[in-house]
């Protein structure tokens, strides 16, 4: 089974549905929800997350969409070690930079799932849009 990391970019497609990607980040929260794949977030995701859907709706709506979420994924761990090899790379954003490391060093995740492949060119999983991801997916099985 695939083991992924789902960026906050496909989680915020989904929430807002954001056209036209909002279609290809259902369809991978949909192969979570089955256990055809398992995903991943992060805390950072989480809380990046929260406060994006807050703007818009009522904390008790955030809380209740963010436990939906959190029962089709696991959340990977962010710890010091993930902070400081996050500090010191190469990466020019900071968070992406903590969602690949809590994902390099958790040691069993495949992939990382996100539409801004140009962020993560130093990391060393392999990375896929949601559609490519979705094409290799379809196709293997």
């Amino acid at each position: 089974m695939k083991r992924v990391l789902i960026d906050t970019d496909v989680i915020l497609d989904f929430f807002f549905d954001r056209e036209p990607f909002s279609h290809n980040a259902a369809k991978v929260l949909s192969l979570c929800e089955s256990r055809a794949i398992e995903g991943f977030v992060t805390s950072v995701i989480i809380s990046n997350v929260y406060y994006l859907l807050r703007q818009n709706s009522t904390h008790e709506k955030v809380i209740e969409k963010l436990t939906q979420l959190i029962t089709i994924t696991e959340v990977l761990t962010t710890d010091k070690a993930v902070i400081l090899k996050a500090l010191n790379s190469n990466f020019r954003d900071f968070e992406d930079a903590l969602q690949n490391y809590s994902a390099e060093l958790n040691g069993q995740i495949d992939l990382i799932i996100t539409r801004n492949i140009k962020d993560f060119k130093h990391s060393s999983l392999g990375i896929l849009t949601p559609e490519n991801f979705l094409k290799t997916t379809i196709a293997s099985r």
